[in-house]
């Protein structure tokens, strides 16, 4: 379930373009106007504020939001504002540059629809004037590319379908490359990468209830990238609320990892962030409101909170 608030009714794109404008005259912007407008819009209405913007004052809405915000308040509102297929699009394209945050590129491949995937490669190549899949080659190496590379181009049946007997089959295939560690193995990344996610469910429920473990665990924690990302395949998979729910854990651990923390309620604000919510108030006995509140401030607190469904504004 969604955490946007919207109001009813909804103001007409010109009114919230207006209410824009003159959030941005004067000696400094009113950030405070901006939140109370963009954070409680979804996506279809966003884009008709953008478009109303335009006819109105002939300017981009998202470059003017460039120019008059900020920090990791501007990067937030920067990547809210585009269409979600897009967003997806240009979250990738931050990911392969120079060293690839193979935790993105699996989020984006593992834990998405196959349709999902398509559009995003679709926007992305449109945007990017290359394949995703092509640049993801680029900037990785090794076992990480063929993983990578094999999700990223994956097109997987989304039906419910299940074959008991080939989950049997393949957790066992899946038992054997790990007890020989053989975590590269070219069967393990084809399992991973080409059946259905309902199939895989099974394969790994199979892998539990045959060797009593759950198949990550097994999949020792080690800092080797390829295990890390082995592990996050198969966690986002198999629950992707609970994967999210731990992206965010690990976002406020210690320091505040900005990035993951604005990746997370940013793109899934308007689709099941209060599932992930509740795992991860479930987790951790704290809201992520609370902790969002005390791990971030200004507006981009503000901001995020009500993405969250609890700001002030």
């Amino acid at each position: 379930m969604a955490t946007i608030t919207i109001p009813h009714p909804v103001p007409p794109p010109t009114e919230d373009a207006e209410r824009l404008k003159k959030a941005f005259q004067g000696w400094g912007t009113d950030e405070k106007a901006v939140i109370s407008v963009l954070a409680h819009r979804n996506a279809a209405q966003r884009n008709a504020i953008r478009q109303a913007y335009q006819e109105l004052y002939g300017e981009d809405l998202i470059k003017r939001l460039e120019k008059e915000l900020s920090g990791d308040f501007e990067r937030a509102v920067y990547r809210w504002m585009h269409d979600p297929v897009e967003r997806e699009a240009i979250i990738a394209n931050v990911a392969v540059k120079k060293e690839i945050d193979y935790r993105v590129i699996v989020e984006l491949a593992a834990a998405r629809s196959s349709n999902e995937l398509l559009a995003i490669r679709q926007a992305y190549h449109a945007r990017y004037k290359c394949s995703l899949e092509e640049d993801v080659a680029a900037h990785s190496h090794g076992d990480l590319r063929k993983l990578l590379v094999g999700l990223v181009t994956a097109y997987r049946y989304e039906g419910p379908e299940v074959d008991a007997n080939l989950a049997k089959s393949e957790s066992k295939t899946l038992r054997t490359a790990i007890d020989g560690k053989a975590y590269n193995h070219e069967e393990v990344i084809r399992i991973l990468t080409t059946r259905s996610k309902a199939q895989l469910r099974a394969t790994f429920n199979r892998y539990k209830d045959d060797y009593n473990n759950f198949i990550t665990k097994d999949l020792k924690a080690t800092a080797d990238e390829f295990l890390s990302a082995l592990r996050a395949v198969i966690r986002s998979i198999y629950a992707p609320h609970n994967y999210y729910e731990k992206v965010l854990r690990l976002s406020v651990n210690k320091g505040t990892d900005e990035d993951a923390l604005t990746r997370v309620i940013v793109t899934r604000a308007e689709f099941d962030l209060k599932n992930i919510q509740e795992e991860y108030f479930n987790r951790s006995s704290i809201t992520l409101d609370q902790v969002v509140s005390k791990k971030t401030s200004g507006d981009y607190r503000e901001f995020l909170l009500a993405l969250l469904g609890t700001g002030k504004y």
